[in-house]
């Protein structure tokens, strides 16, 4: 079994981006996926920004406590959102994440979890 490098920093890391992320989600697309947030967008910033920048606070505070890069917790966000974004807006707005442009992404940004995780 290989030895994967993966640190309690790391974990709370990717999941303070994650959280983030759905926060985000709702935030921004609430408006398409119920009408009754259509005309309320002063509601929306209030309520998921101080959980939206708490969140990417910590996980970017997480990821260069274990990385000390700033740029690892760049892209571990980038990456991150790219698990919440698909299968949020697929769910939420039945559209649809299995188009080649879509799926390319997902596996990019696999690939930048993977670069982050096991470059040293």
């Amino acid at each position: 079994m290989p030895n994967i490098p993966i640190s309690i920093n790391f974990v709370y890391g990717l999941g303070f981006f994650i959280l983030g992320h759905i926060c985000a989600w709702f935030q921004l697309n609430s408006q398409f996926a119920w009408e009754w947030w259509e005309d309320k967008p002063l509601l929306a910033v209030g309520l998921y920004s101080i959980p939206v920048g708490l969140s990417f606070w910590m996980a970017t505070r997480y990821i260069f406590e274990e990385t000390g890069e700033a740029w690892s917790g760049r892209f571990m966000g980038f990456a991150a959102s790219y698990f919440v974004f698909p299968l949020f807006t697929w769910l939420f707005l039945n559209e649809t994440m299995f188009t080649t442009k879509t799926m390319v992404c997902i596996g990019l940004s696999f690939c930048i979890m993977g670069v982050q995780l096991f470059w040293k």
